[in-house]
């Protein structure tokens, strides 16, 4: 298994589970950042059309690209089943973020071969390891 910065280093498409319109909730802020260091971010919010300008889609059974990493902004109930959806899309990476964690949702990513973190913040690992995404 990778680390969370190998995850986030090898990442260029990002899906972000929970993407929010409210610029004060860390689900905005945190996504923002990640765009504007240069990843390429798929809100996925089923309530809105866009975030940041970009397109939403409803869930990620709606992509129609391959992402690098899912990033889960949803409460711990809700990660069995977004873990679920990214391991139906052959997502290679699930990060759900700080706060968020669930034995449940990292035994399916176990048994699903992909790289699973939990409780950590994309745009803090970005920042102290001074990250940028891949070419």
């Amino acid at each position: 298994m990778r680390s969370p910065q190998q995850i986030l280093a090898a990442a260029k498409v990002i899906a972000v589970v929970g993407a929010s319109r409210d610029p004060f909730k860390p689900a905005h802020t945190v996504p923002l950042q990640m765009l504007r260091h240069g990843w390429r971010i798929i809100p996925v919010n089923p309530f809105v059309t866009e975030v940041f300008g970009v397109p939403a889609i409803a869930s990620l059974a709606d992509l129609d690209e391959p992402v690098d990493l899912v990033n889960v902004f949803r409460p711990a109930r809700d990660a069995v089943e977004v873990v679920r959806q990214a391991v139906a899309v052959k997502a290679p990476a699930v990060w759900l973020q700080s706060g968020i964690v669930s034995a449940e949702a990292r035994q399916i990513a176990e048994e699903a071969g992909i790289d699973y973190v939990e409780d950590r913040c994309l745009a803090v690992e970005r920042a102290v390891g001074r990250i940028t995404p891949a070419a």
